[in-house]
């Protein structure tokens, strides 16, 4: 539901998570070069992985000594860069390293300071520069390029995952990811510097977004897909403080997984839609990713068909808390599209309310 709640937001790994677990603060907005027109996706990531495991250097699970002393990974990531353009252009994605004890954090509200990046609620800013040298150590997982970001963060809409990441769930291991999306809606104001090149980022065409995730593993599936720019068919208008957001989870009994689930917030022209029961599939062409999903709680229905051109994402480059990574790859994107119709249940069966255009959505996959 669409309830704030910072707290969750805050820095947290519980117990065993301390020594097994990662924390994720994403943000990706849209920004414009003015002489060009060009307008382009960032993102700014804050990643902090077996906080309790460190030492008075980063710890690279992927490099080749402590893969070979199978020693966990510990650090605090920054991961920024920019998505695939819709013209051909690549993403870039940099990475920057320091050891747990460089990170400086408050309790909530959060704030939090690595070097020069800073985080809050309402502000990120900092600097990351990766050298042609250290982009071909494997290990640092990164391109080569510079970025440099100061931006005010405005999260209008929030969705809130109830008991599905409360202490309780936690403490009960019943998912091996958490997810809290404080600004799935949010507003970015500011400017972005990379390689060298000036984007401006203004908050009506920021079509900005801000969540968090945690816990023991990445989920696997992998799958989230979320967009703030929604056209309505009934109005022909574009909706200001509507949004889609999607997060795949696999639910656990005891050890034991269970049958892959979604969570889904639609927030439609301040009315939430809120759903746990959903069914859906993903289908894969030479071109693009496809997802049908179907939703229902007792009032309504939201069917939606997206895709997204595997031209227009990247691969995106993580290792788990055990220091493994992943053979298959993490597809992102942020040029995702599709069609979402939302119907009302009624005593006589069901009723169209709207039909929703969503385009330039962030896209996450990746296959079991």
């Amino acid at each position: 539901m669409n309830i704030s709640d910072i707290r969750r937001n805050s820095y947290q790994l519980c117990g065993s998570l301390g020594q097994k677990g990662y924390m994720r603060w994403w943000h990706s907005f849209s920004g414009l070069e003015p002489a060009s027109g060009e307008v382009r996706t960032f993102f700014v990531e804050f990643f902090v992985i077996n906080p309790k495991l460190s030492r008075d250097i980063p710890i690279y699970g992927q490099h080749p000594y402590y893969k070979k002393n199978g020693i966990k990974p510990s650090y605090v990531m920054m991961n920024v860069g920019v998505l695939p353009g819709a013209n051909g252009e690549p993403g870039k994605q940099l990475h920057a390293f320091y050891p747990i004890s460089a990170l400086k954090t408050t309790g909530t509200p959060l704030l939090m300071e690595v070097d020069d990046c800073f985080y809050s609620e309402d502000h990120i800013s900092g600097c990351v520069e990766v050298s042609a040298t250290d982009a071909q150590k494997r290990y640092l997982m990164t391109d080569a390029g510079v970025m440099v970001w100061d931006l005010e963060v405005h999260k209008s809409v929030s969705c809130h995952t109830g008991l599905c990441s409360s202490l309780v769930a936690q403490f009960c291991n019943v998912l091996d990811s958490y997810w809290h999306g404080e600004g799935i809606r949010s507003f970015f104001r500011g400017t972005v510097l990379l390689d060298g090149v000036k984007y401006i980022v203004s908050p009506e065409l920021s079509y900005g977004y801000a969540d968090k995730h945690w816990g023991k593993n990445f989920n696997n599936p992998w799958f989230q897909f979320a967009g703030s720019k929604l056209h309505s068919q009934r109005t022909g208008k574009e909706l200001r403080h509507s949004v889609l957001a999607i997060n795949g989870c696999i639910p656990r009994f005891f050890k034991f997984p269970l049958r892959r689930r979604l969570m889904l917030q639609l927030t439609y022209t301040g009315e939430d839609f809120s759903f746990m029961n959903c069914r859906w599939e993903t289908k894969e062409t030479n071109k693009r990713y496809i997802w049908h999903i179907v939703a229902k709680n007792k009032t309504s229905i939201v069917k939606i068909s997206a895709s997204c051109l595997k031209s227009e994402m990247m691969n995106m480059n993580y290792e788990n808390p055990d220091g493994r990574k992943s053979k298959l790859p993490l597809w992102i994107g942020s040029a995702g599209t599709g069609t979402i119709k939302i119907y009302r249940r009624t005593p006589q069966g069901k009723e169209l309310l709207d039909t929703l255009s969503i385009s330039n959505a962030l896209c996450e996959y990746r296959a079991e």
